[in-house]
Order: C-alpha cells, then sequence, then structure tokens
C-alpha cells in the first residue's frame, strides 16, 4: 500500500484533505474537520479475494499529520464513534447492511455488484447513492460530546455517474 506524507498545516477546508490512494478495496473514507487524520473503510477479504463473511468490512486510521502510518481504532473510538454495526442481509449474495454505531439513523448497504466487488449505498433524499467519502465539521464540544454542526456525504448517483454533495444536520 502506497500512502504520501502531508502536512497538516497544508489543509484549511475539506477540499484539500488528502485522498487516500493505493488502496486496492476501500469501499468510503471518513474525515473530520479537527485534523487530516482519516478514517478508512474497506471491503475485509482473504487472499482469494473472498469477503469475510463475519467482519466484512475492517477500518482503521491513516495518521496524515504524521507518517502517513496506519493504525486500529482504540476501543472507545470503535464502541462509541466509528465502529460499524453489520447485518447479513442475503446470504446468497453476501449483501449487508450496517450503520455506525454512533448514528444509527442513516443506513449503509454493502451491495455485491459481481465479481468479487462490492460497493456502498444509501439512501438520501429518496435516491440509492454510492458514498465515497464522509466529513464530519465538528465546532466546539467535548471528547464525550461533541458538537457537530453537520455531516457532508460525496457520493455518485448511479444512474448517470454524477457526482452528489448530500448533507445532513444532525
Amino acid at each position: 500500500m502506497s500512502l504520501l506524507v502531508f502536512r497538516a498545516s497544508n489543509f484549511k477546508t475539506p477540499e484539500t484533505f488528502p485522498v487516500p490512494k493505493g488502496i486496492k478495496n476501500m469501499l468510503f473514507y471518513v474525515q473530520r474537520s479537527i485534523n487530516v487524520n482519516t478514517i478508512v473503510y474497506e471491503l475485509n477479504t482473504n487472499q482469494l479475494g473472498e469477503i469475510n463473511k463475519d467482519e466484512p468490512i475492517k477500518f482503521y486510521w491513516v495518521n496524515y499529520s504524521g507518517a502517513s502510518d496506519i493504525e486500529p481504532l482504540n476501543y472507545i473510538q470503535k464502541k462509541y464513534a466509528y465502529g460499524l454495526e453489520v447485518k447479513l442481509l442475503d446470504t446468497e449474495k453476501l449483501n449487508y447492511c450496517f450503520n455506525f454505531v454512533s448514528y444509527k439513523k442513516q443506513i449503509l448497504y454493502l451491495i455485491n455488484t459481481g465479481d468479487k466487488h462490492y460497493k456502498v449505498y444509501s439512501n438520501f433524499n429518496g435516491k440509492m447513492i454510492i458514498v465515497n467519502r464522509i466529513y464530519v465539521h465538528i465546532e466546539g464540544g467535548g471528547f464525550w460530546t461533541p458538537k457537530i454542526k453537520y455531516i457532508e456525504v460525496q457520493a455518485i448517483d448511479p444512474q448517470n455517474n454524477e457526482m452528489l454533495n448530500e448533507k445532513i444536520v444532525p
């Protein structure tokens, strides 16, 4: 996996944040306004490219404010913020639904698009879209209760391949 080293001072807006590159099975990633470190959500497969049925998505930090190394999420981050609750929907196609442990309202779907390829879909404004990036804008609050002003989802409309930005105000 090839990751680039970035200087945190170069990033002022979400558009200037680093984009994870060279991650073969990346499904989507999450970034936050408080720093450029990024959580990557990746399809969890074995050496034959088959999905891990018990844990289909793995996730980890990419430390862009340091040496761009990969680090696991700690227990609190997994259990209360960025971890996932995953449920198998279709045992034949191996499709799943999931949500973030911290935001149960928005259901996401891990859909097998064929030939061991998966995409993450979610419903916004009555339309199913393919999720690429989630940006969480935090202004104040504390460790256990950050004040989230909005969540922006960057996605693709599967009907016409148009890029979309959807905003959630929790």
